[in-house]
């Protein structure tokens, strides 16, 4: 799947996107994430890459001190400035995950949830780059994605040559799309830090996984 079509994707799944949190069985996890990643990010000010609908962006506003959003997709961010998170800590951009632009500072933490799996493997390396470059010396950075889970994630319809995994998905509208959802392993994140990161931490939940790392001073 191509980044545009993932982009078209998301901009169409935007209104109903929320909904995959509401699931009975992943309420345990996602109450220790909704408790544990903002006090990752106390008096931090932070990146938030791939802010979506800024569902994660008002629980980690409790303790960061600053968030800067960004995303592709306009029809996202009008879901998440419409969340009336407070205007002098949150700010949401249109930008690219691969390349955040040079105009939005430096920041000494930054999140991602739910964007990893849709990296597909030969740009892993461009996008841990292209974040170390807004981070100062000491940074936090935290990822949150989905296990591969039975009878609960939808299941992979096929791997490419590079070793990609897909998944077949249906929206409401009743369009079909093809995603790129990968599920790693704690070594493969440790392997995608090498170099600019370390201290990582992988916290395998039920349905989640979040890993965790710093920046060299």
């Amino acid at each position: 799947m191509k980044q545009t079509e993932l982009t078209r994707y998301y901009a169409q799944r935007a209104r109903e996107y929320e909904r995959i949190y509401d699931r009975p069985e992943r309420q345990r996890d996602l109450e220790w994430l909704k408790q544990t990643l903002p006090a990752t990010f106390a008096g931090r000010r932070m990146l938030e890459v791939a802010c979506g609908t800024g569902y994660w962006t008002q629980f980690l506003v409790r303790e960061a001190s600053a968030i800067v959003g960004i995303d592709v997709n306009d029809e996202t961010l009008a879901i998440a400035r419409g969340k009336g998170l407070p205007a002098g800590k949150v700010v949401f951009r249109v930008a690219d995950a691969y390349a955040p632009p040079d105009d939005l500072g430096e920041f000494d933490g930054a999140f991602a949830g739910f964007w990893w799996s849709h990296v597909p493997m030969r740009e892993r390396t461009r996008f841990f780059q292209g974040l170390d470059r807004r981070l100062e010396p000491g940074a936090k950075v935290a990822l949150l994605d989905n296990l591969y889970v039975d009878g609960s994630s939808t299941p992979i319809s096929r791997r490419d040559a590079e070793g990609n995994s897909y998944q077949a998905r249906r929206l409401e509208d009743g369009s079909e799309h093809e995603v790129l959802k990968n599920f790693p392993s704690a070594a493969e994140l440790v392997a995608d830090i090498a170099g600019i990161g370390h201290n990582p931490r992988f916290t395998a939940l039920q349905y989640y996984w979040l890993f965790t790392y710093e920046k060299p001073t």
